[in-house]
């Protein structure tokens, strides 16, 4: 009885397996068919064409300039090559497929599953190619601002500086930005006068207007009749995506599968291809091998020196590095609480996030979905009073650190620069 029961599951996984391949299939952009995936199994050389070109629409973002992708199979191999490399794919046979993109197509199954499992893939897709209908507004684009993360590299100048040259260029910055924010405020008059116009001609009475794209469908109907197309398109690619969130475990089993035919790849490191064909032996990297493994001995001697050398360096500061710290940590005590008072004064809300639709309400009237300008007036305040509060720490610790520098050379004299 348990046999037949076994028995049983093993063909309903089977009959899955096909339907859990398509829906994958249609969510991704032009996706392969079922049996693209099913050749790649046994790495027939027929299937690596398709998955090589679906690995590079995957990875590939839409150009911002509207530049065409390379068509030439070559080169979309040797970018998914160092696009996968970059990302940190750990399997080295990808790196070895020729670059015709002839083979390999096990291979290139083996790195989109690592794709799925590594990241929200479908959901990162399926928001690049989003139908937009109204007209969008992203918010709290200033969290970069306040952590920029590491410092840039210092890089010397070859020559002297021309004092004028930064002045012109600081000019022509400052234009740009001008120009930017002249654009911008264009843009919201227009968006404000359609919303104007057409208010009480959307039939959903919370939004109350037509967006940009709504009425420029008013003025061409074929492009109504093509939006039509991109809305279904997108529909079938939810239905196929959420079909795929219901048989995805079948296809993972499956890719167990997959993995297990495919042979252990070698320990012994991986070659260059031009030496692997003119008869190099794994013994003459043996002498290389050595010298490495020594000069790794001697940085990490070298590391041990200069860390014993620091820290006997802070330990023999004295009161002035405890000082130092206790400042340190006060700022970070100080910049807690003011984050902490920000959210409280939210309600203890969390904040949102992304693109949400610009709706224009009459005062006292009731507020549509989104985003609500006075929250989000209210959040950019705060977040600009934690922000100004950072810039006068750092202006201090700048003029402590001046004053100090001026102490220690009796002869130098210091003029601030004219506040303005």
């Amino acid at each position: 009885m348990g046999r037949r029961r076994r028995r049983a599951d093993l063909a309903d996984a089977a009959g899955a397996l096909p339907e859990a391949i398509a829906a994958l299939s249609r969510t991704l952009p032009a996706g392969p068919s079922p049996e693209i995936f099913r050749r790649a199994k046994f790495d027939r050389p027929e299937a690596a064409p398709a998955l090589w070109r679906l690995l590079f629409r995957v990875l590939s973002l839409p150009r911002a300039d509207g530049a065409p992708a390379p068509r030439a199979l070559e080169a979309q191999a040797r970018w998914v090559k160092a696009a996968l490399l970059a990302q940190g794919y750990p399997r080295l046979g990808l790196a070895r497929l020729p670059d015709d993109g002839s083979q390999g197509s096990r291979e290139l199954l083996l790195a989109l599953s690592w794709l799925l499992a590594r990241e929200p893939l479908l959901e990162r897709l399926l928001a690049q190619t989003r139908v937009r209908l109204g007209d969008e507004m992203p918010v709290f684009e200033c969290g970069p601002l306040a952590s920029p993360g590491r410092p840039a590299p210092r890089v010397e100048a070859d020559g002297p500086v021309d004092a004028r040259h930064l002045q012109w260029l600081m000019g022509k910055l400052r234009f740009r930005w001008r120009n930017l924010m002249a654009s911008q405020q264009e843009q919201c008059a227009l968006l404000g006068k359609i919303h104007t116009f057409t208010r009480g001609c959307h039939s959903d009475r919370s939004l109350g207007h037509l967006s940009a794209a709504e009425t420029e469908l008013l003025r061409d109907p074929e492009g109504g009749r093509q939006l039509l197309r991109r809305l279904e398109s997108e529909n079938a690619r939810l239905e196929a995506a959420l079909e795929w969130r219901r048989r995805e475990l079948v296809f993972w089993q499956w890719m167990d599968t997959v993995l297990g035919a495919c042979p252990p790849e070698a320990s012994q490191p991986a070659f260059p291809p031009g030496l692997g064909g003119r008869g190099h032996r794994a013994e003459a990297w043996d002498p290389v091998a050595r010298e490495l493994q020594a000069l790794q001995e001697e940085l990490q001697a070298a590391v041990g020196a200069r860390r014993a050398a620091w820290e006997a360096r802070v330990g023999g500061q004295g009161p002035e590095w405890s000082a130092a710290r206790q400042a340190a940590q006060e700022a970070v005590c100080r910049e807690l609480a003011a984050l902490r008072r920000a959210w409280e004064r939210g309600g203890g809300r969390a904040q949102p996030h992304g693109a949400p639709r610009l709706v224009r309400t009459e005062a006292g009237g009731p507020g549509g979905p989104g985003l609500r300008a006075a929250e989000a007036i209210g959040a950019l305040r705060s977040r600009e009073a934690c922000l100004e509060a950072t810039l006068h720490r750092l202006q201090a610790q700048c003029r402590q650190q001046l004053a100090r520098l001026a102490g220690a050379l009796p002869g130098l004299l210091w003029i601030p620069p004219p506040r303005r």
